[in-house]
């Protein structure tokens, strides 16, 4: 194994969904490692893997809805838990619930959870997570049954369970992600939680769901709002982030369409978290 690595600094405009799309067609054309910052994401792939033409087939780049910049640098062997240590601060949530790594000091609130995130994802910190966060801790979860799409670290499931929560459903398309949630389910005592790998179409479609929890992006929000529909229980909640301001009203729209009442929404930095009424 290469002691070198390739480091490529991604400065990605809008950062959502670009981002996203960004680490998952750098996943596919061999690079292994990711850290996001506030612009973009660092992406790292080792000397002996790389070469001349590795960005062609990373189609978002050559695309006209984002704006994409990028410098590279060799650089020496990375240690990955340092890199992430060094950028993954705790949160605490209305004094209520705290997000930290092990190595953190414990915080002593109601709900504590600890998340070893991989390098693939980020670290929970976004705002959109903290909002949701934020819809989850003012819910009845007690007894409920849960659908988290897109689940990443699974710290909203974590939550919901938590919380009362009796059968959950985790569920995201990145094989990282359903393998990290699981590591950080056991790590969280949670054991109503179970974890698929897919999108949508793997939601069962036996199941209704009381809370269904999407924090996505808008485009993939819109295509698959049918579905969550479909599964959501009369009177049931959905709770949907991952969007701007400005996509409130086509988001609002769609669901209204759907027959689901609008209810509330959290802003953070332009950023909104909606709860939905079906």
């Amino acid at each position: 194994m290469s002691n070198i690595y390739i480091e490529y600094n991604f400065n990605v405009h809008p950062f959502q969904p670009g981002t996203e799309i960004l680490i998952a067609e750098l996943g596919q054309a061999g690079f292994e490692s990711f850290v996001e910052h506030e612009k973009g994401v660092q992406a790292y792939i080792q000397k002996g893997e790389w070469h001349q033409g590795i960005l062609d087939e990373v189609y978002i780049l050559k695309s006209a809805e984002f704006d994409i910049t990028f410098q590279q640098q060799e650089i020496a062997q990375v240690n990955w838990n340092e890199e992430w240590e060094k950028n993954f601060q705790p949160i605490v949530v209305a004094d209520a619930c705290a997000v930290r790594a092990p190595f953190h000091e414990p915080f002593h609130v109601e709900y504590e959870i600890i998340i070893e995130p991989n390098m693939s994802f980020g670290t929970g910190h976004h705002e959109t997570t903290f909002m949701m966060l934020q819809h989850i801790l003012e819910s009845d979860c007690k007894g409920k049954r849960v659908l988290d799409m897109g689940c990443g670290t699974a710290v909203l499931a974590i939550l919901a369970e938590m919380k009362g929560a009796t059968s959950l459903d985790a569920i995201d398309i990145d094989e990282w992600c359903v393998e990290n949630s699981k590591e950080n389910l056991q790590r969280n005592n949670c054991t109503h939680t179970s974890t698929i790998l897919g999108g949508a179409e793997v939601i069962p479609a036996e199941k209704k769901y009381d809370l269904i929890i999407a924090n996505i992006n808008r485009n993939i929000l819109l295509e698959d709002m049918h579905v969550y529909v479909s599964v959501l229980k009369k009177g049931g909640d959905l709770f949907l982030s991952g969007f701007y301001k400005e996509d409130l009203p086509i988001i609002t729209e769609c669901c209204n369409k759907l027959g689901l009442t609008f209810g509330q929404n959290r802003e953070k930095n332009n950023w909104i978290a909606a709860k939905f009424v079906n």
